[in-house]
């Protein structure tokens, strides 16, 4: 395991673990997984926590696929042939056309908070994945400082809250491959216990 920083040190137990979730999902999201992301989703532990639950049906799911089966189901989900069965973008799911407003309203805020496009990433940035990734390096400071609450309150609210729940909701429903419907349960969990939370923050 690679050392945490000084910044990742710095931030609390809970926030290190809503960071690791984002990031989870965010991989998950980005690309099928590895054979040995594979066998590391099926020893994961759980516990009997809603997110537990998930988790565990996820591990599960993973025992009954392998890269190359996974490869497939992630390509007719979100890739397709010109179009999967998902379109995993913000803008898609609020306007249902790509490279509309919240577009042009996240680039904003990226710059805003310091965060740059990957290079060689061709995809818009309010792709789930990427936003699940940028959450992720908000709350452990990989943009500079860990954002504030408040910060990352906004972005969530603004970028992910008003979409993200709906997409993940509806991936669960799917019945084209299990462990991908895993994922929505487990992310749709996310978003449901982020919203509750930052909608009691002040």
């Amino acid at each position: 395991m690679s050392q945490m920083t000084s910044q990742e040190l710095s931030i609390a137990p809970e926030d290190s673990d809503r960071a690791v979730l984002y990031g989870f999902l965010g991989r998950l999201m980005q690309a099928a997984p590895s054979e040995e992301e594979i066998a590391s989703i099926r020893a994961l532990t759980v516990d009997d926590t809603p997110v537990g639950d998930a988790i565990g049906r996820l591990a599960a799911a993973a025992r009954t696929e392998d890269a190359s089966s996974l490869k497939r189901a992630y390509q007719d989900l979100f890739i397709g042939l010109g179009r999967g069965e998902f379109v995993p973008y913000a803008s898609y799911y609020l306007t249902g056309f790509l490279h509309e407003k919240p577009l042009a309203d996240l680039r904003t805020s990226m710059a805003g908070l310091g965060i740059e496009r990957a290079e060689g990433v061709s995809e818009p940035e309010d792709h789930i994945a990427a936003l699940m990734q940028m959450m992720e390096g908000m709350i452990v400071g990989e943009f500079g400082e860990p954002a504030t609450l408040s910060e990352q309150k906004a972005f969530f609210q603004k970028h992910i809250g008003s979409w993200a729940g709906h997409f993940f909701k509806d991936l669960a429903a799917s019945q084209t491959n299990a462990f991908y419907a895993a994922v929505g349960v487990l992310g749709g969990i996310l978003i449901s216990v982020e919203d509750e939370a930052f909608g009691m923050a002040r």
